[in-house]
């Protein structure tokens, strides 16, 4: 699967996949339809093709991602949470050891990451198979004004590509940008994206431009791998090639010095001005509200190219839950491994969709002793991007993170706010609308786990009422003859 067609026909063998052929407008109409859809229930929620968009002979395809079994079908899985257990197999990780042999861990697994992966480059691209430089035009492709009072166009599902200015590595990440006219776009990388501390870099180098690419398509695992929140110099296409076990085919930019995903559907060349910025936004995001307008550098295109018949992707953002959700829980299943190596002790992790990613994480753990659950707390909110989470909530392993009448049962039956909450001040995401300042602010660690004497809890922890197995099991007997089915 190297491409979107495939992936678009897969999708469409295993009844995942609505071709629209009615005509429909790129702007506010697409989203409304894919908002419905996606709020529409597993049986209804399918990927959208629009097949006849007014004014385009581009189709544009929309939540793609947008349900556990497609997310699933992206990684060649029938269930996504047995990515955790590929990425553990691929490692082959045993969480087991004291810190030194986890530090020696580390390293051994960079070596079996880098030696499973690979780049081979084609001369010939499909992503090249038309060019336009001097003719080139944000206005051939039929990029969709998503909610009423965005400020314009948006490309929502991109792989913005850069090099660090520096050290010359590669960086992928999934950045919106706006159309301000044919030929500019705004980059809305935030405070903590690995692409602004590359501008920030350049800056302090002295330089003014940054060559950057605009891959849309390709793989679908290179769209995903772009929202990965990897640390600064890892190449999230790598990811790519070490989950696919194959070499990643990238094809060289005509007027960038940059290499791009071979397959892409297609590619916006061109450099970004460090010193122009423009204010960007509003938009309609995926925490629910418009980000309010922000200085942001402008992106200035140099060429376009394009397969002979391409078809944009894009992402519809709004109020959970959305596409976003199930791209970022395959997040959450592929960093598991990583975490349960530092923090072994940890069972389960799950970021709900109402917590937009950064709001809320919730953490079973394996609890041994007083504190422990402050331990964790305090240990995630010291790992990247974790960093930035607002409230962190730890139950007992026993406890189905996945089933929210559970969690919410088990939070509310064993905190005490006195005793087992931690609040805090520190980084934030910078879409948080909430916080008096820009991506500082409050949080809070949740202990929801039971408690001990050395904890401050005097008498004997209450045990759960459960019934017998030798009931239960003679129920199960009888249940269809009970007529109750």
């Amino acid at each position: 699967m190297k491409d979107l067609p495939s992936f678009l026909s897969l999708l469409e063998e295993e009844g995942e996949l609505k071709r629209i052929k009615v005509p429909v407008s790129k702007d506010l109409e697409i989203t409304e339809i894919t908002n419905r859809i996606c709020k529409s229930g597993e049986d209804k929620n399918k990927a959208l093709l629009f097949e006849n968009v007014e004014g385009y002979s581009i189709p544009i395809v929309t939540n793609l991602f947008g349900s556990k079994r497609r997310i699933s079908m992206c990684f060649g899985l029938n269930d996504l949470l047995q990515l955790s257990e590929k990425v553990e197999e691929l490692l082959r990780l045993d969480f087991k050891g004291g810190l030194l042999d986890l530090l020696g861990k580390g390293y051994d697994i960079f070596k079996r990451v880098k030696e499973a992966t690979s780049v081979k480059i084609v001369s010939r691209p499909p992503c090249q198979e038309i060019i336009y430089e001097r003719e080139a035009s944000l206005k051939l492709i039929p990029i969709p004004k998503f909610w009423p009072l965005d400020e314009g166009p948006y490309i929502t599902l991109p792989q913005v590509i850069t090099h660090n200015p520096k050290t010359k590595k590669r960086n992928v990440g999934m950045y919106r940008l706006q159309v301000i006219d044919e030929k500019k776009l705004l980059v809305h990388w935030q405070l903590h994206k690995n692409g602004r501390e590359h501008e920030e870099i350049a800056r302090s180098l002295g330089f003014r431009q940054i060559p950057c690419a605009v891959a849309l398509g390709g793989d679908p695992l290179c769209i995903w791998a772009a929202l990965l929140p990897l640390p600064l110099d890892l190449d999230e296409y790598m990811i790519v090639s070490f989950l696919r076990k194959q070499p990643i085919e990238m094809a060289k930019c005509l007027t960038q010095p940059l290499y791009v995903p071979a397959s892409a559907e297609i590619v916006i060349e061109g450099y970004i001005d460090v010193e122009e910025r423009k204010l960007e936004g509003p938009f309609g995001d995926h925490t629910g509200y418009y980000t309010p307008p922000k200085l942001y550098p402008v992106f200035n295109v140099t060429a376009i190219t394009m397969r002979k018949n391409p078809i944009y992707p894009a992402t519809v953002t709004g109020v959970p839950p959305m596409e976003d959700y199930w791209m970022g829980k395959a997040v959450e299943r592929f960093f598991l491994p990583f975490l349960r190596l530092l923090l072994p002790e940890i069972r389960d992790i799950n970021m709900p969709a109402f917590g937009v990613f950064h709001n809320l994480l919730l953490v079973s753990i394996r609890k041994r002793y007083p504190g422990h659950a402050r331990k964790i707390i305090n240990a995630l909110w010291g790992l990247g991007m974790i960093s930035l989470t607002k409230a962190i909530v730890v139950f007992d392993e026993d406890v189905n993170l996945e089933r929210t009448d559970e969690v919410m049962w088990r939070l509310f039956g064993s905190v005490d706010w006195v005793r087992d909450t931690i609040l805090t001040e520190g980084p934030l995401d910078e879409l948080d609308h909430s916080s008096s300042y820009r991506c500082f602010g409050g949080k809070i660690g949740i202990d929801a786990t039971r408690k001990l004497k050395e904890e401050g809890y005097e008498t004997e922890w209450p045990k759960i009422v459960e019934m017998s197995e030798e009931i239960v099991k003679k129920v199960d007997e009888k249940w269809k003859d009970l007529g109750l089915a």
